[in-house]
Parts: C-alpha cells; sequence; structure tokens
C-alpha cells in the first residue's frame, strides 16, 4: 500500500524486498525495487531495516526514511481539518525541519487517529521526545541499530532518547494506515498470533526494566512507558549558523477543492484559502 501511494504522489523511493519476491514487485514497481542479500531469516522486520539503514550510509544521506507497508496517505493539520496531502512536500517539510538541530535523531509523522482536535485545545505541530512509529526520518550516524523481534520502534526510540538525543513527532503531517493486524502479509502471522500482543510487550519490559511495564489496555497486554515518556527533557538544540525562518513556507503546496465540500466548516476553509 505504502509504495502504490508514494507512486501516485510521484515521491521517489526504494521499495526493498527480499530475492525470491523480487520478479513479482518489479512487474509493478521495476526500478523502485532494491534487493535484499537474505531471505526469511525470522527476524520480522529487523534485518531488512538494519540493511535499508546502511544502504543509505552507502549512498552519503545524512538521513534515511523507513516506511510501514500499511501506509496509503498523508494528511496535513489545516486549521482543524485533516487534509490529504502529497507526500513529497510534506517529508520535504520535516526534512529541512530536522536539519536545524543538532540532536534530532528521529523524527516521524504521528498517526491520523491520534491527532484529533477537541474543543478550543490546540493541537501542538510536533511532539517533543516521545515515540516515533512507521514512518521514521532517521540520523544515519546514530550509534543505534534496530534489534529484538517485538516493538522495534519503541525500543529504538528509548536507544535514542536514553542517551541524551531527541525524537519529533510531527502532528501537522499524519498518516493514514492500515490498522495492525488487519491486513495480511509482513509480520502478521509471524509476530501477532496467539498470544503475540503479551508477548511483544513483556520482551520490551525485560529489554527496559524500570523504564516499561506490561499492562492491559484496550482490551489486550500493551507495553507502558514510565511517566508517559515525560521523563525525557533533553530539549532541541538549534545548528550554530542556522537562521529561524520567518513567514510562511507551502512547499507548493496549495488548497485544492476536488469535490464540493459539505460541511460548513470545509467550505469556509476553502473560502479562506481563496481569499473570499
Amino acid at each position: 500500500m505504502t509504495a502504490r501511494f508514494l507512486v501516485e504522489d510521484k515521491c521517489p523511493f526504494f521499495l526493498a524486498v527480499e530475492p525470491q519476491e523480487e520478479a513479482e514487485y518489479r512487474k509493478r514497481y521495476g526500478d523502485h525495487v532494491i534487493v535484499t542479500p537474505f531471505s526469511n531469516l525470522g527476524f520480522g522486520s529487523i534485518p531488512v531495516r538494519n540493511w535499508v539503514w546502511d544502504q543509505a550510509i552507502k549512498m552519503g544521506a545524512e538521513r534515511h526514511w523507513v516506511l510501514d507497508d500499511n501506509v496509503y496517505r498523508i494528511r496535513r493539520l489545516v486549521g482543524r481539518r485533516r487534509i490529504p496531502c502529497a507526500a513529497g512536500p510534506a517529508l520535504a517539510c520535516v526534512e529541512d525541519f530536522a536539519d536545524r538541530y543538532t540532536n534530532l535523531g528521529i523524527a516521524g509523522l504521528n498517526y491520523q487517529f491520534f491527532v484529533v482536535p477537541s474543543g478550543n485545545a490546540k493541537i501542538p505541530p510536533f511532539w517533543h521526545n516521545v515515540h516515533v512509529y512507521s514512518t521514521l526520518l532517521i540520523k544515519n550516524d546514530l550509534p543505534f541499530r534496530w534489534r529484538g523481534r517485538y516493538n522495534e520502534d519503541t525500543d529504538l526510540s528509548l536507544q535514542v532518547l536514553s542517551s541524551g538525543l531527541c525524537t519529533v513527532l510531527i502532528n501537522t503531517f499524519m498518516i493514514q494506515k492500515v490498522a495492525t493486524m488487519v491486513m495480511k502479509g509482513g509480520n502478521t502471522a509471524e509476530l501477532y498470533k496467539d498470544d503475540g500482543r503479551a508477548k511483544m510487550a513483556r520482551s520490551l519490559e525485560r529489554m527496559w526494566p524500570g523504564v516499561v511495564t506490561t499492562k492491559r489496555r484496550f482490551k489486550r497486554p500493551q507495553h507502558v512507558i514510565k511517566n508517559q515518556w515525560r521523563g525525557f527533557d533533553t530539549p532541541l538544540i538549534w545548528k550554530p549558523g542556522i537562521e529561524k525562518p520567518t513567514g510562511v513556507n507551502e512547499y507548493g503546496m496549495v488548497l485544492k477543492e476536488l469535490k464540493a465540500p459539505k460541511s460548513e466548516a470545509l467550505k469556509n476553509l476553502v473560502e479562506g484559502r481563496r481569499g473570499g
């Protein structure tokens, strides 16, 4: 699903596949496909994520993105509305944001269903020093790697934060994705079957004693981070010589009406952007 929407948005990307699946993926995605030197190692997504990291370093990149395979749209927070948004400008904006700081290890996009305007409360443009998941922009010179078998995104976030670096979870742009365990393929059968949820939470608890506990939430076992991540309070540090931006850079984005809006809020948003 992720490759499909990136193609539709004309956003450049590489699709990492194992050798036994190369022919099938090349039929649809052609030169986007890069092939791992291994197959069926049985460790979920860990080997391929670390291999992708190494490839990004070989390419000379300062950072690299890694996206889950079940993302099908990016949205942008405009006022109090979550509007579909092209991937390229959204990801470029996050990259430029990350480039401002010396100590930002990981940035990423929040889930749409966690960015819910309520009452008069304003949603901040990002959350600072929290778990980043599913769509991650990773600094390549970090002395860490993906590890374990379960909850690898939480573990990597904890590795970064416990070292005194920062993470940022962007709310201005969000991903819309299929819920975990709904879509076939990937790690669904391998990781989530039977008591997989409990194993996942307890595995992280063993890796991070005193920081992670296992509790039952939302009718299933789930890991819980001590103090809801608030123990990580390292501030972001501006790079020397970086000039703080003024005004608004829309990265070429314009609000486009695809069909007549029904709600008054959307009508007002469209008219306001037109200057009407």
